[in-house]
């Protein structure tokens, strides 16, 4: 009996759209999940994953083929990210954050001269990160403090960014920083730098709950010089650049949150088959049925509003509420199937011997980073109180 509870509903897919689907799933169970248990372990991701991901055109999906990307969809974007966190979180991430911040930013807010010199590499083997946070601004995201100084030509940023995803292994970064702080936020501007860039170092890796293989790292800037070449965007439009960016990385980050959660399902659905307990399968007691039954609804109404999000984002029709409810939905059924989950393999899914004890873990960033779930709800009753 087949125990895959991947979506029936195909239909919904082009031909291409599911070819492509599948593509990434033969990638993620073939060369991916023989080295989750050991990268979870060790807290690093294997270079030649990230490489491979290159290779397969995972980091260029919307990039126009012309510098090497695929001219995709975001819609297909969040297909990859899903596949892959149904294996594993953690290798997701890299190809989230590439994707749907810092290709997407430097895609709509980047100068044709600036496409040129920095997506032909992008696609073949050029990491990005997006550094916003810092200690003092996580939601208040506008209270950073990191500065930025005019110097002839050049900026000098000092700073420090904290929790940025990828950080480890990126090459190119899209940093924030104040150029006027009497402006307040509008003096936020948004600058690329390169891992090479002089007074650029990184920091402090964090030890974290999940998405352990995935680098969480502090970025130090001590007078780092960038070039005005390197500003992306108008000088003081750096708040619009970071939260329009944000709003579609929500899609990607609901789309991981579905992948972990479809994973647990399908461990839950194998495991309950197998075990026995007063003479027969668990799974023929209703009550684990009706949890199951609880879970499939719950991840398929967080699907739906993650692809709705994403075909309204390509269709151009606006997308912001759309996608804060994916997010915000998505990640907290994600942490409601991995617990039930765990709870269903009794005492072995709280060991690592099976694997939803690590989709529990993985499961939990999805309620707090790029926006905690508490701030989607903030951005939807704001939009519908002005509607």
């Amino acid at each position: 009996m087949s125990v895959d509870t991947a979506p029936a509903p195909l239909s919904s897919l082009s031909e291409e759209e599911e070819l492509f689907r599948q593509t990434v799933r033969d990638f993620a169970e073939s060369e991916v999940k023989p080295y989750v248990e050991e990268m979870d372990e060790a807290s690093k991701m294997r270079p030649e994953l990230i490489e491979k991901c290159f290779e397969l055109g995972l980091m260029g999906i919307e990039v126009p083929e012309q510098y090497g990307g695929a001219g995709g969809s975001i819609f297909l974007a969040t297909l990859a990210i899903e596949e892959l966190a149904r294996v594993d979180a953690s290798t997701a991430i890299y190809v989230d954050v590439h994707n749907t911040l810092v290709n997407n930013a430097i895609l709509k807010w980047g100068t044709p001269e600036q496409h040129a010199r920095w997506f032909p590499r992008m696609t073949v083997d050029l990491l990005g990160a997006f550094a916003l946070s810092e200690p003092a601004s996580g939601s208040d995201a506008f209270a950073l403090e990191t500065r930025a100084v005019q110097d002839g030509d050049d900026w000098l940023l000092t700073g420090r960014k904290f929790w940025i995803t990828s950080g480890a292994e990126a090459g190119i970064f899209i940093i924030f920083a104040n150029v006027d702080p009497s402006k307040g936020y509008k003096g936020i501007t948004a600058f690329v730098v390169e891992k090479d860039f002089p007074g650029f170092s990184i920091g402090k890796r964090e030890k974290k709950l999940g998405i352990r293989a995935s680098s969480t790292v502090e970025l130090i800037l001590e007078d780092c010089r960038v070039p005005s070449a390197n500003v992306l965007g108008p000088v003081g439009m750096g708040y619009k650049i970071s939260i329009e960016t944000l709003n579609e990385g929500r899609i990607g980050i609901g789309a991981q949150m579905i992948g972990v959660a479809q994973g647990a399902l399908d461990a839950a659905v194998k495991y309950v088959q197998e075990r026995k307990q007063f003479g027969k399968a668990i799974a023929e007691f209703q009550g684990v049925q009706f949890q199951l039954a609880d879970m499939a609804v719950q991840l398929e109404a967080a699907r739906l509003l993650v692809y709705n999000a994403a075909r309204m984002k390509d269709a151009g029709i606006p997308f912001v509420r759309e996608a804060a409810m994916a997010k915000l939905f998505a990640s907290e059924a994600a942490n409601m199937i991995t617990g039930l989950a765990v709870e269903l393999f009794g005492g072995y899914g709280y060991s690592r011997e099976y694997p939803v004890e690590k989709f529990y873990r993985d499961a939990k960033i999805g309620v707090i980073y790029e926006g905690t779930s508490n701030m989607q709800r903030q951005t939807i009753a704001k939009i519908l109180l002005k509607s």
